[in-house]
């Protein structure tokens, strides 16, 4: 099958095509450049698949959590993309991308969500699937689920900047990544199996996964939490 998926919930602007299982990949740190590099990317791994988009069987993305404006835009590029070619939308959790790039059984996933929170899930592999054991959730310190039973591998951008979060699971994590990030190559490989499986949805039905509705705290929520 023909597949091309977008990952743009964090810094980093991912975009992979899987080409009858071979993976073709572009990727970049954005910071907050995104939409001026996404269209590029999309272009160069397509010329490089020679293949044209209508030739996909479907279209995928990062639907967060994370950046509200990076979700926006795998969102919107995708839904774009996708009711061109007439074909259906794969959406694919961010935090559940990051479980599958660990190749780890057992995986809490964690995204800095800003204002000392976090993104966070856990997922479990069962087969070529994942089991949802914590579904993504914002959290803070004092809200974080309890992990159930130890040797758990711990990834994401939330381990590496909140040291909150390592603390309350260091019983339970056996081994740490460092620094990763929700990559396209991974929502390819997760969409391709969901697609398989009867996942796909039209493409009016994407719709990114917020989990919050706001970027920066009051004045008053800042003084309160010094």
């Amino acid at each position: 099958m023909n597949l091309l998926a977008i990952e743009t919930s964090t810094e980093l602007c991912s975009v992979a095509l899987l080409r009858d299982g071979e993976l073709f990949v572009e990727e970049a740190l954005a910071e907050n450049r995104h939409s001026e590099l996404l269209v590029p990317m999309v272009r160069r791994v397509l010329e490089r698949a020679h293949l044209e988009p209508n030739a996909m069987d479907a279209y995928a993305f990062g639907q967060g959590p994370g950046s509200f404006t990076g979700i926006r835009i795998a969102c919107g590029v995708v839904q774009g993309m996708a009711f061109a070619a007439q074909r259906p939308v794969v959406p694919v959790p961010s935090l559940l991308a990051l479980a599958e790039q660990s190749n780890e059984r057992r995986v809490i996933a964690a995204l800095d969500a800003r204002m000392n929170e976090a993104y966070v899930a856990a997922y479990a592999r069962n087969g070529d699937d994942w089991d949802e054991i914590i579904a993504p959730r914002l959290a803070d310190a004092s809200s974080l689920p309890p992990l159930p039973g130890p040797l758990w591998a711990a990834t994401g951008s939330g381990f590496e900047r909140l040291p909150w979060l390592r603390d309350a699971y260091r019983e339970r994590v056996q081994m740490r990544f460092g620094g990763d990030l929700p990559r396209a190559g991974a929502v390819a490989r997760l969409a391709a199996r969901r697609y398989a499986r009867g996942g796909a949805i039209p493409a009016e039905r994407a719709a990114p996964l917020y989990l919050r509705d706001k970027v920066a705290l009051t004045t008053a929520e800042r003084k309160a939490r010094r």
